[in-house]
């Protein structure tokens, strides 16, 4: 009998953690801290932080975001924030993962949890 997957784990990450020194990693083959291969697979909700933004440009005609984002496991990872103008990505927005994006297989693609309008301006 086969259960249809839910919301949480159509949009979630698989990351690893490091059986020996307890590292959590997106991505690896090996730790980054004490380069064991002896990781095991962990899901993640996928909501993070992001602790770096910024507007590329380069090989295509369209400004879009690349962001480094810190997820509550512990890792950190380059991803690409969708949703919202690339310039209006700011440092401490949460982001979760967009529907239908695989980041095990593909670009990491990701989305504002909520749009930051501004009156000050």
């Amino acid at each position: 009998m086969s259960v249809a997957p839910t919301e949480h784990e159509r949009t979630g990450l698989i990351y690893r953690r490091c059986r020996w020194c307890g590292t959590a990693s997106f991505r690896r083959m090996l730790c980054p801290v004490c380069a064991s291969s002896d990781l095991e697979a962990e899901r993640s909700d996928g909501e993070g932080v992001v602790v770096q933004s910024s507007v590329v440009n380069r090989y295509t005609g369209t400004a879009r975001n690349e962001s480094l984002v810190r997820f509550p496991e512990g890792f950190v990872f380059r991803c690409r924030v969708v949703g919202a103008s690339p310039h209006l990505v700011w440092v401490g927005a949460r982001v979760r993962p967009v529907a239908g994006s695989d980041p095990e297989t593909g670009e990491a693609v990701f989305e504002l949890c909520e749009t930051h309008t501004s009156t000050d301006w």
